[in-house]
């Protein structure tokens, strides 16, 4: 497919309420969305790095410049027969996953448009619906947080996902396990410790998770592999997995037991079904997670999770947990599977930006064209 025209917008989606992690607070989700034409067809792609480059050394405001000045004009023009050849054509550039997520995810949607399938379909997925987890972040109150829980165990969710950092850690986890001593749990450390924390890692090792995601620096390995090696709960890699490359080495090194993969995070799709090939090949069992994207990004999130070694409970949410209107249609919602667990379908229609929504929602924008 030749690509004629490239829009490019930088948007802000106001949240119902900030997100707080250990890295910080968002009041609204920014991201980068990437329409991709050719000919009579478009498809739409999304990356949501933030507005601070906290979670990532990416922040929005430089995914789009970068997408404007460098990598828009690398693919306007060409023709683009495969996400791994929009790869190859983007690999002079160092880094930057997010902003190659954009066109990557739109060339997916663009490939949907042009063969008339869905995007599992066409990533090979195995499953058309997708188990989903609840997620908490920090909340005002331990008192709030477990009434947020009740809720979620009460409408069956298969997995909680709680935030962990520092001075909302110790005390937390132990206030909801006791509260909550058969559930699933998680904790999500979004990078906050170090190996000077081990004797906490200890502590929690007793408290019978399901995984431990991302405790270490964001782009670490090899101190994960340390702390892997004396904890039994599984460690899941998160920011640290930004490419395949680091994916074989953190399990050469023994470094997880999951890894995380948000197609944002790695650089698209293309990538993103590489490395679940690659810890499909080793054992290593994977989940799918998002940005809080629209749902113009969380499609593509939801049909990488119909993949079959993504066996763990997915981070994908519906719409209106996050957002008062989505700024894409259709939204994200909630399904049940055959046991009453909430789930979601595969969308049968692609999601794209409403455009009064993406109007109001812009903070620069741009087109590329020939």
């Amino acid at each position: 497919m030749r690509i004629d025209r490239i829009d490019l917008y930088h948007v802000a989606m106001p949240l119902k309420a900030p997100w707080r992690t250990a890295y910080g607070e968002d009041a609204a989700i920014e991201a980068v969305l990437c329409r991709l034409t050719s000919g009579s067809l478009a498809g739409w792609g999304e990356a949501a790095p933030f507005a601070a480059p906290c979670y990532s050394p990416e922040w929005a405001g430089g995914v789009f410049a970068v997408a404007r000045e460098w990598l828009g004009p690398a693919l306007l023009g060409a023709d683009i027969a495969s996400g791994a050849e929009l790869q190859r054509r983007l690999a002079a550039f160092k880094g930057n996953p997010f902003a190659k997520a954009a066109f990557d995810t739109a060339w997916w949607s663009l490939e949907a448009q042009r063969t008339g399938k869905s995007l599992a379909e066409l990533l090979g997925g195995t499953r058309r619906q997708v188990a989903v987890g609840a997620d908490f972040g920090v909340m005002d109150s331990l008192e709030d947080l477990l009434a947020a829980i009740d809720g979620a165990v009460r409408d069956r969710f298969r997995r909680i996902k709680l935030k962990f950092r520092p001075g909302w850690d110790r005390e937390m986890l132990s206030v909801v396990r006791r509260a909550f001593p058969h559930t699933t749990l998680h904790i999500d450390c979004n990078s906050g410790y170090t190996l000077r924390d081990l004797p906490l890692f200890q502590w929690v090792d007793q408290q019978h998770l399901a995984m431990i995601e991302q405790p270490l620096r964001h782009d670490d390995l090899s101190d994960h592999a340390v702390l892997q090696n004396v904890l039994a709960t599984p460690i899941c890699l998160d920011e640290s997995i930004t490419s395949v490359e680091a994916a074989r080495t953190a399990i050469r090194w023994g470094s997880c037991r999951f890894v995380n993969i948000k197609p944002g995070r790695v650089g698209g799709l293309t990538v993103a079904r590489e490395i679940h090939d690659v810890c499909r090949a080793a054992g290593i069992p994977c989940w799918v997670g998002g940005m809080l994207e629209s749902a113009t990004g969380a499609q593509h999130c939801l049909a990488l999770a119909t993949l079959e070694n993504c066996t763990y409970p997915a981070d994908l949410f519906p719409s209106e947990r996050f957002y008062v209107e989505d700024l894409s249609d259709p939204p994200l919602v909630l399904s049940r599977d055959p046991e009453g667990c909430p789930a979601m379908d595969v969308l049968q229609r692609l999601a794209e930006p409403v455009p009064g929504r993406l109007e109001r929602c812009t903070r620069q924008s741009v087109v590329l064209r020939r």
